[in-house]
């Protein structure tokens, strides 16, 4: 397909069928989806007018749907593919480079002779496209040049995992077109862990690249994080008649790395007097047959932190086993039994330094206040700052997006559908 032929079938709708697939059939976000990529394709044109046919990819952030602070401990997590994601418009040639124009990025030129990490490169896009590559040449893959425009409408920082849709949607481009899509979305999600660990310089668990390359709700157990299980759950969450709302609150992320550590720090020391190094191989009535002498040994926060994870596991099971039987009803009652444990045992609404600061729980209290008793809410992501999750009936979608801009600012709100594709190849 040329530019040409990509930016006729846009216009004509002639992608509306797959954008219906993973964006949802609401006639405004198709008509967003169109002027996007027709956008996305006139700026790879200038930028790289020698390529005539171009092929489309795309790959998804994702949202923590239940399992808040349990993979570090090998127990399960539910996440989901969310509507929002990068898209690649690329064309191939065999000139020995890789060229990637990210929208509102430098360019990055990657010589395809210097797969090695590159130290100037650590914390930006190049050492992940580096890293990608690099892992696709171990595994025995004849890899070649390219060039791609990319844009992406998840927000850094929001908690939807950018980074985790950049690495798939990389290393998607490589494996449809150099390895005949062998690889397969788990390995996907373990090349781009890879490139982030090892070449754009951040320890990370799985959860965030196996949901962006596998898609849908996904169930995933941690027990072996190296090979850990996938489940995914068959749940059409566009005919459901909800929306998944992610509101920003506008706390600040600054100096919270301690309180972040601190939970596992916390759930380890627990672990240690039960003589395991992680909860997950902990046996839970032990713990509480023990819990007089832990207490004497840990802080009673680490107990409360063990606690959340003995429960939070088994319910993100659960949640998807709620779904996957159409009970509605028992999964929104799950999210909100995980909003309360993360705010009552995880504690990890608030930081202890900033005592004034209350921001996700003032969305969470507007939210259900809002909300009277339809749909569910909790804390998403690592907590602390950031943002909230809301499952919203689509007919108060509109109205409880505008009450929570009204409390945190225009455009705090974003709404948003699951989408059951992973990383594609579009076009």
């Amino acid at each position: 397909m040329t530019v040409y032929e990509l930016s006729n079938a846009l216009s004509n709708g002639g992608l509306d069928e797959v954008f219906s697939r993973i964006y949802g059939r609401s006639d405004m976000e198709l008509l967003r989806q169109r002027a996007r990529y027709l956008n996305a394709a006139e700026k790879f044109s200038r930028l790289y007018p020698e390529r005539d046919e171009i092929h489309v990819f795309s790959a998804p952030g994702r949202t923590e749907i239940g399992g808040n602070h349990t993979d570090h401990q090998h127990g399960c997590v539910l996440a989901a593919a969310v509507t929002l994601d990068a898209v690649a418009i690329v064309g191939f040639h065999d000139e020995g480079v890789v060229r990637v124009k990210s929208e509102g990025h430098k360019p990055d030129v990657i010589d395809l002779s210097e797969l090695y990490p590159h130290d100037d490169e650590t914390g930006h896009g190049g050492a992940i496209i580096r890293g990608v590559l690099a892992k696709f040449k171990k595994m025995g893959v004849k890899i070649g040049g390219f060039d791609a425009y990319t844009t992406s409408d998840i927000l850094s920082g929001s908690g939807l995992s950018s980074s985790a849709a950049f690495e798939v949607l990389i290393a998607t481009i490589v494996d449809q077109y150099y390895n005949d899509g062998k690889a397969g979305a788990v390995e996907i999600a373990k090349i781009g862990q890879y490139a982030e660990n090892v070449y754009f310089g951040k320890a990370s668990g799985l959860m965030d690249q196996m949901v962006s390359s596998v898609g849908g709700f996904t169930l995933i157990d941690f027990k072996y994080p190296d090979i850990p299980l996938i489940r995914s759950i068959n749940y059409d969450f566009f005919t459901s008649g909800y929306s998944l709302c992610i509101v920003d609150t506008k706390g600040s992320h600054s100096d919270l790395r301690d309180d972040y550590s601190e939970i596992p720090n916390d759930m380890r020391t627990v672990a240690e007097q039960l003589g395991v190094e992680f909860l997950r191989d902990a046996d839970e009535e032990e713990f509480y047959e023990k819990l007089p002498k832990i207490r004497e040994k840990c802080t009673d926060r680490a107990v409360l932190r063990a606690i959340h994870f003995f429960d939070e596991s088994r319910r993100a099971e659960l949640e998807g086993e709620a779904l996957e039987s159409g009970r509605l009803t028992d999964f929104f009652s799950f999210v909100n039994e995980s909003g309360d444990s993360s705010a009552m045992l995880l504690q990890n609404l608030h930081s202890p330094k900033r005592a004034g600061d209350r921001e996700l729980m003032v969305g969470i209290a507007i939210s259900r206040r809002y909300l009277r008793g339809s749909g569910a809410v909790r804390v998403h992501g690592g907590g602390f700052a950031g943002t909230i999750q809301a499952f919203v009936p689509k007919y108060m979608e509109k109205g409880y997006a505008k009450e929570l801009d009204r409390i945190f600012g225009e455009g705090s709100c974003r709404i948003l559908g699951i989408r059951q594709d992973g990383g594609i190849k579009v076009v």
